[in-house]
């Protein structure tokens, strides 16, 4: 199977190629086409199996299809960790580079005024460790 497969958009899919990834992993595999129609996922694999590549490209294909409203982020991503948070976060910035689309990382011990800076332009994607957004 490709990622052709998959159902994800041309620009999703220009960028999965940019990065260089040459197929899905079994995870991807299953989770990808369930997730771009909009339906729940839950999926548990080893690390390092592309479970971060599993909801993000089928978000930024799901992103492509809505419109920003005006000072609204258009979706919220919790991670338990400021790791994963992190790395979420460069999935965003690798794989939507097609997308005109702003990432706001939010994690505890930063100047929350940088942080709300990040945040306010329409259509962020905002992602944070779970401890910092409470």
């Amino acid at each position: 199977m490709s990622f052709s497969n998959l159902g994800l958009s041309s620009k999703v899919l220009s960028a999965v190629e940019a990065a260089g990834f040459e197929k899905p992993t079994p995870i991807q595999e299953k989770a990808v086409p369930v997730a771009v129609t909009g339906r729940d996922v839950l999926g548990i694999a080893q690390t390092g199996t592309g479970k971060t590549a599993s909801f993000v490209l089928p978000m930024l294909t799901r992103l492509e299809r809505g419109r920003a409203r005006a000072r609204m982020p258009r979706s919220l991503i919790l991670e338990p960790t400021r790791e994963l948070a992190a790395q979420v976060a460069e999935h965003f910035e690798i794989l939507g580079k097609n997308h005109r689309l702003t990432v706001a990382l939010l994690i505890g011990g930063v100047s929350y005024d940088d942080q709300d800076r990040k945040r306010r332009p329409a259509g962020c994607s905002t992602i944070s460790n779970a401890a910092s957004c409470c």
